[in-house]
């Protein structure tokens, strides 16, 4: 499953990015964006009121292993920041061992992970991670739109490639129900 970072500053004014600590920063989540991080929780690991794991919508999995690019130096923190609360709930560590830039590494480590696989990535390369997988059926948006921040990619193997979908994430108000084209 691969997800697009939540919601980031449109420019230099608001709203801002702002750490976890409330601090501005460029590379950081907006509020909204800090607010889908957190519903991502209901998303990927929904609770019945006695706390034991409910359903999960059709299409699905909870994550057993979670990856986000490493954001370097100065790279954007969004794609980790976007998954910490699921991470937090599911008890998992957030796997950041390749940067923006380095999708074919990424890719290759996907083999040898755990379980169902959530990946948290900035929306321009996700389509160079998709390069790296043969056999997409249909075939995946060639580029995620600027404005959507509310989509899960889901890939299913299906012997030698994989069958691909769309699920909304319907999280947040203003979330489209429609797929991207």
């Amino acid at each position: 499953m691969i997800i697009r970072h939540a919601e980031k500053p449109t420019g230099s004014g608001k709203p801002y990015g702002l750490t976890e600590d409330g601090e501005q920063d460029v590379e950081s989540l907006t509020v909204r964006g800090w607010t889908r991080a957190g519903a991502l929780v209901e998303l990927f690991d929904p609770r019945n009121p006695d706390g034991s794991p409910a359903a999960l919508r059709p299409g699905l999995l909870r994550p057993a292993t979670i990856f986000a690019s490493d954001p370097g130096a100065h790279g954007s923190k969004r794609p980790e920041q976007t998954v910490t609360p699921l991470a937090a709930a599911l008890n998992v560590k957030i796997d950041q061992r390749f940067p923006k830039g380095q999708e074919a590494q990424l890719v290759s480590a996907l083999a040898g992970a755990a379980g169902p696989v959530l990946i948290s990535w900035q929306h321009e390369n996700i389509v160079a991670i998709l390069a790296q997988l043969n056999g997409i059926a249909p075939a995946p948006p060639k580029s995620w739109p600027d404005e959507r921040f509310d989509i899960v990619y889901v890939f299913t193997r299906n012997g030698t490639g994989w069958t691909f979908t769309q699920i909304p994430q319907l999280l947040l108000a203003g979330d489209s129900p429609t797929p991207l084209a």
